[in-house]
């Protein structure tokens, strides 16, 4: 969740000790001619009063009527980049933590949940990824998981802002930020959706570790519109995979933004699915995937193959791979993240490979797919108790 493109002012605001902090304003970044976003002084003063005598809360416009609170240790960096506020801290039950504008990005205690789904997801559904791109993710976490795959010869990692890598390469350099220095990565300091308008056809994987689009007008917004998810399609190869932050679905605004991604991506990918991840720091300790594949239908023709895509990974877990085992992914985990409860993959409607088929094709009311096989399966049943008891009855009077 750590910003690709950022907004110009912070809708989601850091307290502490529930102490009411306005935020700071903030001018739209200067670009140069190549896009790359230009250095730029922060005045002293700029980021107004904070109290960290207690108690972090995470106030934001997306999750209203609730907060997340952890307890601070000690306050570590405070500081306005050019595109956000920046704060790390060391609490007192959770690790070490990275805020970007007063939204909780990371602890290094349950952040394994989040950047090893994110990654591992996409690259093992992938029969062979070698080039991957990874928008955002400046805190290094998801990088870390993708280096671990040996099939992977080069990632670019595509940030736009510099000040985040440097925070998470002093802060986070043991634990989170440990792959910057990989001979397979390049790291590129530019807007992502700039970056890539003028690729085609280079990444077998794209993996959108993006901020949360707050509202209308805030940047990351723009990162699950058409115009964005075209740019990916037209930069993957056939077969590719695009996996994207898939925020909360206990959140209604968070769930009406999934469903409207997902039917986004119906014309420019044939395969289409939404998992879930449990990570107690990020709001109502759920947050998602949401992933899709290059490919047309008739590629894979099978309903059944086609809701099963992502669901088994291609390849399985092997641990030489890794640099030390891995704390959350698991070939189990995989398959079980898309296992979602009736609330959740009801709500998603027709837009996940669950229900592949268009809501719009069947009369109102129709049972979805899952619900047809259930049906069939309780009929086949039923018709083979039924004869067997006819069988009984009429059997011994035959013979």
């Amino acid at each position: 969740r750590s910003g690709q493109v950022q907004q110009p002012a912070s809708s989601g605001t850091a307290q502490l000790c529930l102490t009411t902090c306005a935020p700071s304003s903030r001018q739209q970044p200067q670009r140069t001619s190549t896009g790359m976003a230009a250095a730029a002084a922060v005045p002293a003063g700029a980021l107004g009063p904070r109290d960290f005598d207690g108690w972090f809360t995470e106030v934001e416009a997306m999750w209203k009527g609730q907060r997340f609170s952890i307890e601070v240790e000690k306050v570590l960096l405070h500081k306005k980049s050019k595109y956000q506020e920046i704060l790390v801290f060391d609490s007192k039950t959770w690790g070490r933590v990275l805020v970007l504008d007063g939204v909780i990005q990371l602890t290094t205690k349950d952040e394994c949940s989040y950047q090893e789904m994110m990654a591992h997801v996409p690259l093992f559904c992938h029969q062979s990824p070698d080039r991957v791109l990874i928008v955002g993710g400046g805190d290094g976490g998801v990088l870390r998981e993708v280096v671990k795959h040996g099939k992977v010869s080069d990632v670019t990692l595509c940030e736009i802002d510099t000040e985040v890598i440097a925070a998470a390469k002093e802060f986070f350099g043991d634990t989170v930020a440990t792959a910057f220095d990989d001979e397979a990565v390049t790291i590129v300091v530019e807007d992502a959706a700039e970056f890539l308008k003028t690729r085609r056809n280079m990444f077998d994987v794209i993996i959108v570790d993006s901020s949360d689009p707050t509202d209308a007008d805030a940047p990351a917004t723009a990162l699950y519109k058409p115009a964005f998810l075209k740019s990916c399609s037209d930069a993957l190869r056939d077969g590719g995979i695009l996996c994207m932050q898939g925020e909360c679905l206990w959140l209604d605004s968070h769930r009406d933004l999934v469903k409207e991604t997902l039917a986004a991506m119906r014309p420019l990918f044939g395969i289409r699915d939404y998992g879930a991840i449990s990570i107690p720091t990020y709001p109502c300790g759920q947050i998602g995937m949401i992933l899709a594949g290059k490919y047309d239908e008739e590629d894979i023709p099978s309903l059944k193959d086609r809701e099963l895509f992502f669901r088994k990974p291609r390849r399985h877990l092997d641990l030489s791979l890794a640099s030390g085992p891995l704390r959350y992914y698991s070939d189990y985990v995989h398959e079980a993240a898309f296992v979602l409860p009736p609330i959740m993959r009801n709500s998603l409607g027709s837009e996940t490979c669950a229900n592949f088929i268009a809501s719009s094709d069947l009369p109102e009311g129709l049972p979805t797919p899952e619900e047809f096989r259930m049906l069939f399966v309780g009929m086949l049943g039923g018709g083979l108790i039924l004869g067997m008891a006819i069988g009984r009855l009429v059997l011994p009077r035959l013979f």
